[in-house]
């Protein structure tokens, strides 16, 4: 909590501004980091998710020194519709949930691996059982989904001019990891998915998630401005 509550007052200063919201490249990559550590933690609270923290914690810590050494400017104005504000926050949650689901899915596959190579040592023994693992994984990645669907539903509502607003790939991206993890949940109630199976097709949708929010901005905040 005392690392989430200085992340916070370095997030006031580099995101907050007269004008709007900053939400460049790194100024989003440090708020993205910043919500998953706090789900995290309200999570651990009544969940055994605590363990996400092996490799959450790390990432949300390298992801402010570049938003402090490399600032930048995109600004969300502040005069911007309450629509498009509650469509953005809805987005990062999604996304942020999804992130867990992406490490959760990575270590239940290290424990799924382990164990049927009988080596349950190490960390592995303070991980819950796979089963939990596994139950905890799904409901990260239901209503990671939920979110992402009301996402896209809420953008094609609030959204006037996709092609105006250079959003065409963000929307086709994010169809496509809707599509993916709307795929694996499927699966999962047909076939029971799991394993090396569901490991796939989570980090598949991820991946293409995070084309999706960070792709555009990556080849036009770094890429063409230097």
């Amino acid at each position: 909590m005392v690392g989430v509550t200085l992340h916070a007052f370095l997030l006031y200063q580099n995101v907050i501004s007269e004008g709007g919201l900053n939400f460049s490249f790194f100024g989003a990559s440090s708020l993205i980091a910043w919500t998953i550590v706090l789900l995290l933690i309200l999570s651990a609270l009544t969940k055994p998710v605590e363990n996400l923290g092996i490799t959450l914690l790390p990432l949300a810590a390298l992801s402010i020194a570049p938003d402090m050494h490399f600032p930048a400017e995109h600004i969300l104005a502040a005069d911007s519709s309450w629509a498009l504000r509650v469509h953005v926050l809805i987005s990062l949650l999604a996304y942020s949930l999804l992130a867990m689901a992406s490490v959760q899915a990575i270590l239940l596959a290290i424990q799924d691996y382990h164990l049927r190579h009988r080596h349950p040592g190490g960390f592995i023994r303070a991980l819950p059982p796979l089963q939990t693992m596994e139950a905890l994984l799904f409901e990260m990645i239901g209503l990671g989904f939920t979110l992402l669907t009301v996402a896209l539903l809420s953008g094609f509502v609030f959204l006037e001019d996709l092609f105006a607003q250079h959003l065409v790939h963000k929307t086709i991206l994010s169809i496509a990891a809707w599509l993916v993890f709307g795929t694996l949940l499927w699966g999962r109630h047909r076939s029971g998915w799991r394993g090396q199976k569901a490991l796939s097709w989570t980090l598949s949708g991820f991946v293409v998630l995070m084309l999706a929010y960070f792709g555009s901005k990556f080849v036009l905040e770094i890429v063409i401005s230097t």
